[in-house]
């Protein structure tokens, strides 16, 4: 560089260093004053850029931005404002898991750790936490909780590790991975490094705690999962310091509650609209009185067609099997009694409608303390019906605002106004079942069958069904 040129370059720096207030340097000190400055502006210009880039990526989708393209279209109606605050937490959520997907390893094609099993859990003396914290979404029932944590999974990535399931079905198949490594010193260690290998981010709908069993389990299983960098999103009717309430040795519980308020965002959706209760309604085959226990199985028949009703079997979990006593082309035909008054529960339901996709049930009674236990499973019945979609016809007592009448809370007892007869008192209190796990979840049953008994739901079994028929039509003419 020329004499000239030089300190064109100088005079050039020094006009830059004077109004940066670094005056009185040495001609080299300058120089390198520059290049600092220079190395900055670039590192500077880089995060901008690299900001932007983070901004357009986690902008370009998301469960808000969906939710308003499906309302746009006409493909769902507009929700109030708590539907909406939701939306705006799972969007930020979103945002978060698109920024930290490399830190919280939800790639599936990326190398992650081998982490499962005893071994591991001895070489890592420290949790390994994920840097998002997951969500839990509370409120009443028909507020939406479930098709916006639907919505939020359906717009992730498909390559990344997660998972949606019924929390029923989590805990069926963790009953049946601890029946695998029985005899194992810590089995709920190993469960815990197959589900996480499986999958970090785990969506379960309906949580729900009433078996001790799974109490105790929850605990020790979910300190795992949170060490092993699990993130949960779940859906529930109930707040997390409202889970298991009254429950048997539940002080030994609430270490899992403390530990999801840590590890989860806890937001409650208080939206007082029961959207499933919005449907046409009382379009399906709900049929109240005994004395149609014909008309019942003369649809039945309907539905079947030209098929032939035969006792069946179908597997279960373990080589349980679950007797049916009619069944023919994906309708099963039971009386209340023999689904809901024997020992069976969502295991059984579940293979019940891996096979089955209508269900006809004669005789369900109004419920109270006598027959409290049938309760209990015909509200996990109708939960796992709900999950898989399937059709119900039946004949019932009463509506299904008149079967729960009896079922109350404890709350809900206390503030029972006295009858002025102590006769009628006494025969009303003699059937009064006060349970708060039943009191919790019947306004979610009689919710769900107003639906599954909607035109909307139905068009769309329907619909479903004519879907599967394709498929299958379509793979016998490639065969």
């Amino acid at each position: 560089m020329s004499s000239g040129g030089k300190k064109k370059v100088f005079s050039k720096i020094n006009k830059e260093i004077k109004s940066s207030g670094a005056s009185g340097l040495g001609e080299s000190e300058r120089v390198i004053f520059r290049v600092k400055k220079n190395k900055a502006n670039v590192k500077s210009q880089r995060a901008k850029v690299k900001h932007q880039r983070r901004e357009r990526k986690t902008s370009r989708g998301g469960p808000l931005v969906e939710y308003e393209r499906r309302i746009a279209s006409g493909e769902l109606v507009e929700g109030d404002s708590c539907q909406v605050d939701t939306l705006t937490e799972l969007q930020r959520l979103y945002d978060e898991l698109v920024e930290s997907a490399d830190a919280c390893q939800l790639d599936r094609n990326s190398e992650k750790p081998v982490r499962s099993g005893w071994l591991w859990s001895r070489l890592l003396s420290h949790p390994s936490y994920s840097p998002v914290k997951g969500l839990y979404l509370y409120g009443g029932v028909g507020t939406g909780k479930t098709m916006l944590m639907d919505l939020f999974f359906d717009q992730l990535p498909s390559n990344w590790r997660k998972k949606r399931i019924h929390f029923h079905d989590f805990m069926l198949n963790v009953h049946s991975m601890l029946q695998k490594h029985k005899g194992l010193s810590d089995p709920l260690d190993v469960v815990a490094g197959e589900i996480s290998d499986d999958a970090i981010l785990l969506c379960l709908d309906e949580f729900m705690v009433t078996d001790v069993a799974d109490a105790l389990v929850l605990n020790r299983l979910f300190r795992h999962l949170f060490n092993k960098g699990i993130i949960l999103v779940a859906t529930s009717n109930r707040a997390p310091d409202n889970l298991y309430e009254g429950g048997l040795q539940r002080d030994l519980f609430l270490p899992f509650i403390a530990a999801l308020k840590e590890r989860c965002v806890v937001h409650e959706i208080g939206s007082s609209i029961d959207y499933r209760k919005m449907t046409s309604g009382e379009q399906g085959f709900y049929l109240v009185g005994r004395d149609l226990s014909d008309f019942l199985k003369q649809k039945f028949q309907q539905l079947i067609g030209e098929g032939t009703a035969t006792p069946q079997e179908v597997e279960v979990v373990m080589g349980r099997k679950l007797h049916v006593p009619l069944g023919a082309n994906g309708c099963a035909y039971f009386s209340f009694e023999e689904l809901c008054d024997r020992p069976l529960g969502a295991a059984d339901y579940f293979g019940l409608f891996k096979k089955f996709h209508t269900l006809a049930l004669e005789g369900i009674p109004v419920f109270g303390l006598h027959n409290k236990s049938a309760a209990h499973r015909f509200v996990t019945l109708v939960d796992v019906m709900y999950e898989n979609k399937a059709r119900l016809l039946c004949t019932a007592d009463g509506s299904p605002q008149d079967l729960f009448e009896k079922i109350v809370t404890v709350s809900e007892a206390k503030n029972m106004a006295p009858r002025t007869s102590s006769r009628s008192r006494k025969n009303d209190d003699s059937n009064l079942c006060v349970d708060n796990e039943l009191g919790f979840a019947k306004d979610r049953t009689i919710s769900r069958l107003t639906e599954i008994n909607s035109r909307e739901y139905l068009e769309h079994h329907a619909a479903m069904l004519a879907e599967k028929k394709e498929r299958v039509d379509q793979n016998v003419l490639e065969a």
